[in-house]
């Protein structure tokens, strides 16, 4: 075997000589560099500017003072934005600028750094910096709005509407308005400018909604929706709406760039209920009056059902196509009991018959006699029912509606509840007078008072007198009370109208006042006691005289005989 010659060690020598010197240079350069971040202190570089302030070789307190102080014009003088012509003056504060004075100076180089770059500036030269601004961007965005609103027009979404059975449409229409980034910015840049006028130039605004989306709510949801009725069918009683009757429960609202179908469900379940009834219950056909002409007002039935059954089925029904436009819907129903047919059958089609009292201003007056009529209007008596004034307007009470007045008592006037009703009593008898109906009970007034007609009126009293008659007629009678109140330069007016088919034509005639009595004085201590002249008492014979709608033939007469007592005068003690 071979013996084998091992290399001599390699002379490390020139290696630690490379090492040495390399640590030799980084101890002079770590060395001049903690001299220079040592020298350079908190100073700003040399020939540093901020938006064309002198900051540099200041310290940092020294710098935000000078900044201050050299930008403070920038705060005080207005920012102007223009557009389309316009001009708005603007203060920084107003567009939410303000200079950020510390941060400025930051990063300026305010700050002690080891950061080579920092200290090479130091000892060279600074740089030329634009201030830092803070952004309020509210009311940057406020102010925009304003120059928006002012110059621009806002775009218009296309719409689609629905009003009584009909479609309206509303077309899309492109606005203009500013580019609010790059107004921002613009702003921004001025604040710090010697040129303080911003020219915002105006972009076109396009709508979310545009034609196309309009016509494609038309064809799928709008001309399918109010093309015909639809029928509710509760317990094989159909209850059908017209298009003019549920288009107002219908609207379409934006959704993501598209017009979809909505309901307005609080006037969904309000449209049915009117259709269907209150609360379950039924209710009956009537005749009312609508533009002066007496008018059926069909009956509902009472209906129990699930109003969410009506509402998630409606968007889908009333776009149906005919003869699919039927909604069986699960309820339990009670029938009115006077039907709409019955209710056309009364014959109530024609004024048979009017009359007009007036009366002297009093406030009891306008109270009592008004809340009189508003009882008895839209009464409807059907053939053979009798009208009761007393039952139908009931206790003349507080809380009923009335107040003290004047009434006749023993002969005399004094204060009580209910006082004026009179008038009204007298009103409607004349009306039932003129329209031939059968006098049932009615009493005159036990003196006579001059604004009635003589011999033909009538008083009431809770409890004593009442004013009654009859439709003795083969038609229905619709009432109809109004009341003018009086003011201190007007008198009231009370009218009461019936409505019905004309079966009387009716004349009446006045005898001459005979009989004549001679009045009292009475003298009182009462406290209530209300002093007045006495007037003599009289007999006076009405005649009533009928003859057939049209016909010139006297087919009966009826006489009516009033006694009327003496007015005794009053002297108060």
């Amino acid at each position: 075997m071979t013996e084998q010659q091992t290399a001599p060690p390699r002379d490390s020598a020139g290696g630690r000589v490379v090492l040495i010197v390399v640590l030799a240079l980084l101890v002079l350069v770590g060395g001049a560099w903690v001299a220079a971040y040592a020298f350079s202190g908190d100073r700003i570089p040399r020939g540093t500017t901020v938006s064309g302030v002198e900051i540099g070789g200041k310290t940092s307190d020294q710098a935000v003072r000078a900044l201050r102080e050299g930008l403070a014009d920038r705060d005080a003088d207005p920012i102007v934005l223009t557009a389309d012509g316009e001009a708005w003056d603007f203060t920084p504060a107003e567009l939410g600028l303000a200079i950020d004075h510390e941060e400025s100076v930051a990063r300026a180089g305010g700050e002690r750094s080891w950061d080579p770059r920092r200290l090479w500036d130091h000892y060279t030269d600074g740089h030329e910096l634009d201030a830092v601004v803070t952004v309020d961007e509210a009311a940057v965005a406020d102010a925009l709005e304003q120059v928006e609103a002012e110059a621009g027009t806002p775009a218009r979404d296309g719409d689609v509407r629905f009003r009584q059975g009909r479609i309206k449409t509303i077309e899309p229409r492109v606005g203009e308005g500013v580019d609010g980034e790059a107004a921002r910015e613009a702003v921004e840049a001025a604040y710090l400018s010697e040129d303080r006028t911003v020219e915002l130039p105006l972009e076109e605004l396009q709508p979310e909604i545009d034609e196309a989306d309009v016509q494609e709510a038309l064809d799928e949801f709008a001309n399918p929706a109010v093309s015909g009725p639809v029928t509710l069918v509760f317990d094989e009683t159909p209850v059908e709406l017209t298009p003019a009757e549920f288009s107002p429960v219908l609207r379409m609202r934006a959704e993501d760039g598209e017009l979809v179908p909505d309901l307005k469900q609080d006037a969904l379940a309000e449209l049915v209920g009117d259709a269907v009834g209150d609360d379950g219950a039924p209710v009956d056909a009537t005749v009312r009056l609508v533009g002066g002409k007496p008018e059926v007002v069909p009956a509902k039935p009472g209906v129990s059902y699930d109003p969410e059954q009506v509402r998630d089925t409606f968007l889908d029904l009333v776009t149906r196509t005919d003869g699919e436009r039927r909604l069986e819907v699960e309820a339990t129903v009670a029938r009115p009991e006077f039907t709409t047919k019955e209710a056309r059958d009364l014959g109530i089609v024609e004024q048979v018959s009017t009359f007009t009292t007036y009366y002297p201003h009093a406030e009891y007056r306008n109270v009592n006699i008004g809340r009189a009529a508003e009882i008895i209007d839209g009464t409807v008596l059907k053939p053979g029912e009798t009208f009761s004034l007393n039952d139908t307007v009931g206790e003349r009470t507080r809380e009923n509606g009335f107040t003290e007045g004047f009434v006749i008592s023993d002969g005399i006037l004094k204060e009580d509840l209910g006082g004026g009703v009179s008038q009204m009593a007298t009103t409607l008898f004349n009306a039932m007078f003129f329209a031939g109906l059968e006098d049932v009970e009615h009493k005159p007034h036990s003196f006579y008072i001059d604004r009635y007609p003589v011999g033909r009126e009538a008083t009431v009293a809770w409890g004593a007198i009442d004013l009654r008659f009859r439709n003795d007629t083969d038609y229905g009678v619709l009432i109809d009370t109004n009341v003018t109140p009086s003011t201190p330069s007007s008198p009231g007016v009370v009218t009461a109208t019936f409505y019905s088919t004309k079966v009387w034509d009716i004349e009446s005639t006045t005898s001459d006042r005979y009989a004549y009595t001679e009045p009292e004085t009475r003298t009182l201590r009462t406290e209530d006691c209300y002093a007045y002249e006495g007037s003599p008492g009289f007999q006076v014979d009405v005649t009533r005289i009928f003859r057939r709608a049209g016909q010139q033939e006297v087919e009966r007469r009826e006489k009516f005989h009033t006694v009327y007592t003496p007015s005794d005068g009053v002297v108060c003690r």
